[in-house]
């Protein structure tokens, strides 16, 4: 169900918006799917396969001044998933880059970097007043109630550090967050929701691990929190990857009541939220954005996972191996064979050859799952776009939209954008289906929450656009897309009501116990 569900995400996302060329060169029958396991090596290495990327104005009341960034990773997590449960890999770089000049390149980067450390708690077996007791460790990540920020009763503690770099990623400036109280650089994240007889009231455990931050270069504080929430990203993964097996009735209008394959999971986050002003620079309100994760290029298994040798197992240069920031498009846009390449490429390279491979443009241009999509329902009537090259997706995808988050200057370049100007709605006020909706604040205007990616790139993919009429803005009128004003769905309704009303937004994690099967 796991790969199932990533497929559909990031399918969706490359299938109807832009992503369309994306999807039309890769991905074969699974035709919708999210960045879950997306392509063939991310799917050994769960820690680092980055799922969904959120940027939007944050719409808490008081807070419309910043932006807020969500990266999550490691997905399909079984809220009972112990003894371990869930950390980020202390061997691996995990980054949000910011362009803010339309060039494709990083001009921010947020560098989070995590420690995992082993306290070894010991019981004394047998007890004392027993003879002959030794001490033994213990094989639990706890040894009792957690409540606070790192107790005795949790045995490995998990702290993160996050850096600031500004130009190249690699080579440019290097500065530290530090935590507003007391100044500090390290920052601890909280434990998993292992149940409620280890932590009692988790939104209340979680919620002492957000912090102001300082973050050099910008006037204000910002807010952050890494941490396990509930899976925010929702979609009818079954039905989708068995060849869109949805009744017509569901494709064509029924927006609600299919089931959503990720609603008892859970996922690992990264939460930023900066001050706009941070993020801009000069004239240009608009920035565009994506999450990577890299991990050294050597590792060496020796069969010892001790503290003292677990740092020489890795070594090397960083290699980048997973991309996100629309979604669904490595998914569902991106071929099969380019998959792993896209998760180690750089938007600045998507439209251009690089060591003899071309950029991926023509998986947008040129996209699969229209044609795939009418190919299931053409007793139905649908009919894929005719135009081509599609440049309704190009915008979307690869360019920004004229009037709306297309910066003053720019390169082609696959990445989430956001005009900052526009002003963000409140919870409750929100249209699930973004700027298709009527509402200019969300998707593909940043991405919020909320915003059903999903329904939003099947209509898009499907030619929605060209039904507004604005030939100069999406290069296509209502007659090359015969059935654009369909109203595709998968049938697992997703908007704002489902997320909460401030920092971090995504809501608090499934519990491990008690299971709700075993809730009297």
């Amino acid at each position: 169900m796991g790969t199932t569900t990533t497929f559909k995400r990031k399918l969706m996302g490359s299938l109807l918006f832009g992503c369309g060329a994306l999807l039309a060169a890769g991905a074969v029958s699974p035709v919708f799917a999210s960045s879950h396991k997306e392509a063939p090596f991310i799917d050994e290495m769960e820690k680092v396969d980055a799922t969904d990327f959120y940027m939007f104005r944050s719409y808490e009341p008081g807070r419309s001044a910043f932006v807020t960034l969500l990266a999550n990773y490691n997905p399909f997590q079984d809220p009972q998933g112990g003894p371990n449960f869930y950390k980020f890999d202390p061997a691996a770089l995990y980054e949000i880059h910011v362009d803010n000049t339309g060039d494709g390149k990083e001009d921010i980067t947020f560098q989070f970097r995590f420690t995992n450390t082993n306290k070894d708690t010991q019981l004394t077996i047998p007890a004392p007043p027993a003879a002959g007791g030794k001490p033994i460790s213990i094989p639990l990540i706890n040894s009792g109630v957690i409540a606070g920020v790192n107790p005795a009763t949790l045995n490995v503690r998990e702290t993160y550090t996050v850096k600031v770099v500004r130009g190249n990623r690699r080579s440019g400036t290097v500065t530290n967050v530090t935590n507003v109280a007391g100044g500090g650089t390290t920052f601890d994240k909280p434990v998993a929701n292992i149940g409620n007889k280890t932590i009692a009231d988790y939104a209340a455990y979680a919620a002492l691990h957000r912090y102001d931050v300082a973050i050099p270069g910008c006037a204000t504080a910002g807010r952050m929190f890494v941490g396990q929430r509930k899976e925010s990203f929702v979609i009818n993964v079954g039905e989708i990857f068995d060849l869109i097996n949805i009744p017509p009735a569901v494709v064509t209008g029924q927006e609600s009541g299919r089931a959503n394959d990720l609603e008892g999971k859970n996922i690992s986050t990264i939460a930023l939220e900066v001050p706009i002003a941070c993020l801009t620079q000069g004239a240009e309100p608009v920035i565009g954005a994506w999450t990577t994760a890299s991990m050294p290029q050597a590792r060496v298994i020796n069969g010892f996972t001790g503290a003292s040798t677990a740092a020489a197992k890795q070594g090397g240069p960083f290699a980048q191996v997973s991309r996100l920031s629309m979604p669904l498009v490595n998914e569902v846009i991106i071929g099969l064979k380019d998959k792993d390449r896209f998760n180690a490429s750089k938007p600045e390279n998507d439209a251009v050859t690089v060591n003899g491979f071309a950029g991926f443009g023509d998986y947008v241009t040129n996209p699969f799952l229209p044609a795939f999509i009418e190919s299931q329902f053409t007793a139905q009537g649908v009919r894929a776009p005719t135009k081509f090259p599609r440049a309704d997706l190009v915008a979307t995808f690869l360019t920004g939209i004229t009037g709306l988050n297309k910066p003053i200057t720019g390169v082609p370049a696959e990445m989430m954008r956001l005009n900052t100007t526009i002003v963000p709605l409140a919870k409750g006020a929100q249209n699930r289906l973004g700027v298709i909706g009527g509402d200019n604040a969300g998707f593909p205007n940043g991405r919020r929450p909320g915003d059903d990616v999903v329904d939003i790139e099947l209509r898009v993919a499907m030619g929605i656009l060209c039904t507004l009429n604005q030939p100069a803005t999406y290069g296509c009128i209502p007659a090359d897309a015969p059935s654009g004003t369909i109203t595709f769905t998968d049938g697992a309704f997703a908007s704002d009501a489902r997320f909460d009303a401030t920092f971090p937004y995504l809501t608090t994690p499934l519990r491990g116990s008690p299971q709700p099967q075993n809730t009297p």
